[in-house]
């Protein structure tokens, strides 16, 4: 080829790669000027900037839920998400899918071929990292240091924070339950968890950056960043040592005998704060398969109280001066419209008694000539300006507003006494109680104490809120006398705690049959309750204890109450308040077998107490009660003697309690009718008696000592 040729062939060559770089120039200018031009949907500048831009999300930390003396019973704690980086081009990857799913599995409990899936996902679509749902979130420290000592090539670890309860199962309806969902967001789901939620959740921030490809960001690069807003932290009214008692009475209980569900609550009566709420069936928030039922006994429970009621009907009675303490009544039944209604003693009843001793035998017949006067609508405007019928407002997820619906004829009787017409919470009872404690005036229950801020700030406080001046002092007054009787002007002590002076009113009401059809009839198929407010004269706490189908006896019951109660007052220093007729009164039995009958005899009646010798002998082989045991004056103490000769002692005025424990002693079987004391004996005074020999005595009651009810007696007819 010539030289002229080729010299034109290089400058077409020339002319061609000039054109070229022109419209290259020329399309680079036009993109850069124009939007036109679009790249999987979207303009070129859009395209690049999503592909460079990243928005990190900086989450706030969920605020503490504390008791009242600032312990910590909700935190977030720190916690371990697992990752595994798949893309290949980052150093540090997966590189055996296979034996890394292998491995990994069996530490998180997941199926090795779910997190086999995700690893070949991973890798696959090229994804920076993968994560492994529920299964590789909210990982302990544990579980992280075995994975990280396998030395896994592209296994790494973000970190989280979980909801960690310390004391678990207590007060766990209280606090409630916080979880993460499927996004990892923790949102509370149950009492003040879940009624609190936005405030203890916070509010979330972001960052937005720009990234490499890897998606790091790129050094020396401004960034646009929102805070996030820590969640504020809660103060409960709850105070843990007084939880514990309320916690170990219920224990106490489930731990001894059967029962269906239990309540122990205990309010400040000064102020209505709720200081213990402790429940059966429990669970532990930190294991939610131990949740049983999302249902608070406190607020969602709504049953027929039984007996407990009567003591809003006095109030009511009382209020509207239809109500003569002294005045009597034929006790035993009474014919309202077509029903017979009878005293819980299937309708033997006492004989004619005062209205007061009808409240502190807890009579039916009395209850319902008290409703007849008042009628329905009145009896229901006052339940219902006591509280009932309407939720309290307290701060606590699914609170019930329970029933009262009374109309005329029986269902205004029933409702009277707790059975049928109304149907309460156990907030609402001791929401009402809080007017017989503070002259009158209600207060309205909460559990949150103060809202505080990360910063500090108090954002929201609680305190004594008074609802109203419900009924007069004077009637609260009246009703305190009244509660004082069931407790303390009885022919049994089991509802008198050591310590301190308890007022308060038993209740034991029938269960009823679902659908409202009628009521359950078992042995055990009662709710019996107990409510009541301690010291008697200027009442600190309130107590609401309730069981359904508690398979035990009432002094087992009681007992457990009242030694809870002494423990209340021995931790909050008011165990010094006695009641005066035991002041100065008190004697602590010694032991004493084989010392002289008539040297132990002389020393006790010295001391107020009334002997009783069971046997001529000389010298004593046992004794009732036993070494230890504090006994008041006028009460009797049993000495058996080293002698069979049993004469039958004069037992009229003896209660059948006294006459049990000396019968015992001797192995005579009793049998009784009536309730009250001993008003006949079937063996007469001065007989031999021995264990063959069986007595049948005939029981009075008396005006001023009535008998308490049992627990499992059904109060309706």
């Amino acid at each position: 080829m010539s030289k002229r040729v080729t010299k034109n062939i290089n400058k077409i060559m020339i002319i061609v790669v000039a054109l070229c770089l022109c419209l290259a120039i020329a399309r680079l200018s036009y993109i850069s000027l124009t939007n036109d031009t679009f790249v999987d949907g979207k303009t070129l500048k859009e395209f690049a900037s999503s592909r460079n831009e990243k928005k990190q999300t900086l989450y706030a930390s969920r605020g503490t839920i504390f008791d009242s003396t600032g312990e910590a019973l909700a935190q977030s704690v720190n916690s371990y998400n697992l990752i595994a980086y798949t893309n290949s081009n980052y150093e540090n990857h997966v590189e055996n899918l296979e034996e890394t799913a292998k491995a990994i599995a069996p530490i998180i409990e997941a199926d090795e071929s779910y997190i086999l899936e995700r690893l070949k996902k991973g890798t696959e679509t090229g994804l920076f990292q993968v994560e492994f749902g529920s299964k590789g979130r909210n990982l302990t420290e544990t579980v992280k240091k075995k994975i990280e000592a396998l030395e896994l090539p592209g296994i790494d670890f973000a970190e989280g924070t979980q909801r960690y309860y310390k004391m678990g199962r207590f007060a766990s309806y209280i606090i409630g339950y916080a979880k993460a969902n499927d996004d990892g967001e923790i949102n509370g789901e149950l009492g003040v968890e879940g009624y609190y939620n936005k405030e203890l959740s916070g509010t979330d921030g972001y960052r937005i950056y720009q990234s490499d490809a890897l998606g790091y960001p790129l050094p020396d690069k401004n960034f646009i960043e929102q805070p996030e807003e820590n969640g504020h932290d809660i103060y409960l009214t709850i105070n843990s040592k007084i939880q514990l008692i309320a916690e170990n009475a219920i224990k106490t209980l489930v731990n001894n005998y059967k029962l269906t569900w239990g309540i122990f609550a205990v309010m400040d009566a000064e102020t209505g704060a709720i200081v213990a709420s402790a429940t059966t069936p429990s669970y532990n928030p930190n294991d939610l398969n131990t949740l049983e039922q999302s249902l608070n006994p406190l607020v969602s429970y709504t049953y027929e109280p039984g007996s407990t009621m009567k003591t809003f009907t006095w109030a009511a009675a009382i209020e509207e001066n239809l109500y003569k303490g002294d005045e009597t009544y034929q006790s035993g039944s009474i014919q309202v419209a077509d029903r017979i209604i009878k005293d819980w003693n299937n309708g033997q009843g006492w004989g004619e008694v005062s209205f007061d001793t009808g409240y502190i035998y807890s009579s039916n017949v009395a209850a319902s000539i008290l409703a007849q006067n008042l009628g329905v609508a009145k009896l229901s405007d006052y339940f219902y300006k006591f509280g009932f019928g309407k939720k309290t407002g307290i701060e606590l997820a699914n609170e019930y507003a329970g029933v009262v619906d009374i109309k005329q004829g029986p269902s205004l009787a029933t409702a009277s006494f707790g059975q049928g017409g109304v149907e309460v919470t156990p907030i609402q009872l001791l929401q009402a109680l809080t007017m017989i404690a503070n002259d009158g005036v209600m207060l309205k229950p909460y559990v949150v104490d103060k809202i505080v801020d990360e910063n500090g700030n108090i954002i929201k406080q609680n305190g004594r809120t008074e609802l109203g001046q419900m009924i007069s002092k004077e009637t609260a007054d009246e009703i305190k006398e009244l509660m004082y009787g069931v407790t303390y002007k009885n022919t049994v002590t089991y509802w008198q705690p050591k310590s301190v002076t308890f007022i308060g009113k038993t209740g034991t009401a029938q269960i009823t049959e679902a659908g409202h059809l009628g009521y359950l009839t078992g042995e055990y198929d009662t709710i019996a309750s107990f409510a009541g407010l301690f010291p008697k004269d200027d009442p600190k706490y309130i107590v609401y204890f309730a069981t359904k189908q508690l398979e035990a006896s009432q002094p087992r019951f009681a007992q457990v109450l009242t030694t809870a109660v002494d423990d209340i007052a021995s931790y909050a220093n008011i165990a010094t308040e006695v009641e005066n007729h035991y002041e100065d009164n008190i004697i602590t039995l010694t032991n004493f077998k084989s010392l002289k009958v008539e040297d132990v005899k002389k020393e006790l009646e010295e001391k107020g107490i009334q002997v009783e010798v069971i046997g001529d002998g000389k010298y004593i082989i046992d004794q009732y009660p036993l070494q230890g045991a504090k006994v008041v004056k006028n009460t009797k103490v049993f000495l058996m003697t080293n002698s069979y000769n049993y004469l039958m002692p004069d037992i009229k005025g003896w209660s059948l309690a006294d006459v049990n424990t000396y019968m015992a002693f001797i192995g005579i079987k009793v049998t009784y009718s009536g309730y009250g004391y001993v008003e006949s004996q079937s063996i007469d005074v001065g007989t031999q008696i021995n264990s063959d020999s069986r007595l049948n005595v005939i029981l009075k009651a008396n005006d001023n000592i009535p008998k308490p009810q049992p627990i499992t007696e059904p109060e309706t007819s």
